[in-house]
């Protein structure tokens, strides 16, 4: 069965948000440092992506990387950037802060393509982004009160990075940019190793920090570098108000953290508008 360009785009987005949006547990039930963190985070995805595009390029994976060019070396210093940052971020103010900021990828990346790319983006999807944060805004109001200035801030840089990271995968549309992110990871953990310093993993850690690099960054990052080679920046990063919603569930089926009356709330609206704009964009198709 052929799918449209649309309908990869939407498939490889949804998939690599659902794997994503445990992640914010997993960082809060992890014993590790920041930095310590961070290194596994960086190391796991990049040995497990590695072995993957040598199976798959084989004596072509040297060339591969080097035909990313300068698209290769912005997305992978982006990626390096985001990365850390969202780590760091989450540890320094609560979850809530961190993903709202988050929520502010899709009028990002939107403005930014309008910019360098000319992509005009259009005029549901500018819609699905306003309701979409505004639910986001409505769900965490009391949020900023209550968070660290430093890891609202960072949040925001995650927000930028991956509005940033959707355009330039977008803007070479025609390149496989996973083996420019792989080295990416790879930069992550020869910074970390400057600042870690304890890298033994001991009770809990050993089956959590594995898992959450695997599932919740190896592969969701394979997934959203080659879903906007197919949808816009805006509408990759549409998917990631999932998290804003669904992270908070996770925190509350696995430690009864029981979400608010406003994330149900504006869930829904969330839910509901990524849905409808969905079901456009493939009739459209």
């Amino acid at each position: 069965m052929l799918y449209s360009d649309q309908k990869k785009g939407m498939l490889l987005a949804f998939t690599a948000i659902m794997f994503i949006t445990p992640d914010s547990l997993f960082i809060r039930l992890a014993n590790l440092t920041s930095w310590n963190l961070i290194f596994y985070r960086g190391f796991i995805p990049f040995l497990v992506v590695f072995v993957g595009l040598l199976f798959v390029y084989k004596t072509k994976f040297i060339s591969q990387l080097i035909e990313n060019g300068w698209h290769g070396i912005a997305y992978a210093s982006v990626f390096t950037i985001t990365n850390i940052f969202f780590v760091i971020s989450i540890e320094n103010t609560n979850v809530a802060n961190t993903l709202i900021m988050i929520a502010l990828a899709p009028m990002l990346s939107a403005v930014i393509s309008f910019i360098f790319l000319k992509e005009n983006t259009d005029q549901k999807t500018w819609f699905a982004i306003i309701i979409t944060t505004l639910a986001v805004i409505y769900i965490f109001n009391d949020s900023f009160e209550r968070g660290d200035v430093l890891g609202n801030f960072l949040g925001l840089i995650c927000a930028t990075g991956l509005a940033v990271g959707a355009v330039i995968i977008r803007s070479a549309k025609k390149i496989n940019l996973v083996p420019s992110a792989m080295m990416g990871k790879l930069m992550v953990t020869l910074i970390a190793l400057f600042f870690a310093d304890n890298l033994i993993l001991k009770g809990n850690d050993t089956i959590i920090i594995p898992l959450m690099c695997i599932m919740c960054v190896a592969i969701p990052f394979v997934l959203i570098t080659l879903a906007p080679r197919y949808i816009s920046a805006a509408e990759v990063n549409l998917f990631f108000l999932l998290e804003t919603i669904l992270g908070p569930i996770w925190v509350w089926l696995v430690i009864k953290e029981q979400p608010s009356t406003e994330t149900i709330i504006g869930g829904t609206v969330i839910i509901a508008t990524i849905a409808i704009h969905s079901v456009l964009s493939l009739k459209k198709t």
